[in-house]
């Protein structure tokens, strides 16, 4: 069982965001993309665990209830600073296309037996920790971005790596089969790809950076250079297909020297800083 802390994070998300808050238009857009989907994909995790939790033995309950509190707490941080930073993005013209269809099918998954919720809240899970691995590998890709928003991504990547487990063990004490864990990465890498692709082109044709040539370099970069997200990330996203696969397999020694030596960019809740 993991001891997961529920942190504050001390940054100013007063101050309007710009659109293009990073020097590549698509990476912002990307990131941006990311960010709308985050407020309605965290209260489902959260009511997914909530639920599952529910079902379970009192003896396991009692056993996993710290972790999933943690959990539940740092998710739900997650959806309220992401939701301050896309108001701003809504206040510049923005538009979330991602969070309407994402609750259309939310809302189907939840009349689906609640293991199938919680599988897809696991798979949902290893795929923001390989995203977060990722970035907290590449600290460069951040490294001209103000440093409020460089702490607001590389801190929720920390929080996504350190709490990977907890779904992937609610669904295991759940009595969750490999078949459906696998049936729900699929699905869920589908619907997670195809959503962020439309709605990171929806935001580029919002902010007029579509059909320029470095745009679409600057994707591929991005997206495709041997160092790139897609490229570098397959291996790690891949081991979720392993039968005998754990997320603590998976390093999080990265999340844990961030959170190390960025004490002062957060608080943890109900204590002093």
């Amino acid at each position: 069982m993991s001891q997961l802390v529920v942190r504050q994070l001390l940054i100013d998300l007063e101050t309007p965001v710009p659109v293009r808050w990073h020097e590549d238009a698509f990476v912002a857009a990307f990131m941006n993309a990311l960010s709308m989907s985050f407020p309605v994909g965290e209260q489902f995790f959260i009511d997914s665990l909530r639920r599952g939790m529910k079902e379970l033995p009192p003896d396991v309950q009692a056993r996993l209830a710290p972790e999933v509190s943690g959990f539940i707490g740092q998710e739900a941080t997650h959806r309220r600073i992401h939701h301050l930073f896309n108001q701003h993005l809504q206040n510049q013209g923005m538009v979330n296309h991602w969070a309407p269809r994402a609750l259309k099918r939310i809302a189907k998954v939840e009349k689906l037996n609640v293991r199938h919720a919680v599988a897809a809240t696991a798979a949902t899970e290893h795929f923001t920790a390989t995203l977060a691995h990722w970035l907290l590998s590449h600290p460069e890709l951040l490294a001209n971005v103000e440093p409020r928003l460089r702490n607001l991504w590389l801190w929720h990547a920390s929080e996504e790596s350190e709490h990977r487990n907890t779904a992937f063990d609610i669904y295991s004490a759940l009595g969750g089969n490999q078949a459906w864990r696998l049936h729900a990465m699929r699905f869920v890498s589908f619907f997670l790809l195809s959503d962020l692709l439309r709605q990171t082109v929806n935001n580029l044709w919002h902010e007029g950076s579509l059909f320029k040539w470095s745009t679409w370099r600057g994707a591929w970069r991005f997206l495709f250079a041997p160092q790139g997200l897609f490229r570098s990330s397959f291996g790690m996203w891949r081991r979720y297909f392993q039968a005998d696969f754990h997320p603590s397999q998976d390093d999080d020694s990265l999340s844990r020297q961030w959170l190390a030596t960025h004490q002062a960019a957060y608080s943890p809740v109900g204590q002093s800083h």
